[in-house]
């Protein structure tokens, strides 16, 4: 845990949290894009992206299928869903978080515009995970 980061204080504090377990936590985006925006979080310290190894992949898929899980019990639509990460220097927060958006037929320009997918700025989870299948990622 990094005393500086804000993940970090919401995992120690549990405030707000939608789902929480040994690996991770779910909770609303504060500035959402859609009706459903929430966070998948892993509880350790990952800076972003770019810290991801081969060893990480079980990581990712569970923050997908969690995320998934979490958005169906609330009710939304996963068959309108994005989902991703915000690529280094382009994320505000360090601490490796997966965006869950839904529907993305109600994101606004600018919100499509900052959460597009396969950008220099944003990539699909499932983009970065096919990245943690080969031997050298991302």
């Amino acid at each position: 845990m990094d005393s500086k980061c804000i993940f970090c204080n919401i995992i120690l504090g549990k405030e707000g949290l939608i789902y929480e377990d040994d690996e991770m936590i779910i909770f609303k985006d504060i500035k959402p894009a859609a009706q459903y925006h929430y966070l998948a979080v892993p509880k350790r310290h990952i800076k972003n992206v770019n810290e991801l190894t081969t060893n990480d992949k079980e990581l990712v898929e569970k923050l997908i299928n969690v995320g998934k899980q979490v958005l169906q019990e609330s009710g939304a639509d996963i068959n309108d869903l994005r989902m991703g990460f915000h690529v280094p220097p382009f994320n505000s927060i360090s601490h490796l978080h997966l965006h869950l958006i839904t529907p993305t037929s109600g994101m606004g320009f600018l919100s499509r515009r900052i959460f597009q997918p396969n950008t220099w700025w944003f990539a699909t989870a499932e983009y970065i995970l096919e990245n943690l299948k080969q031997p050298s990622h991302i």
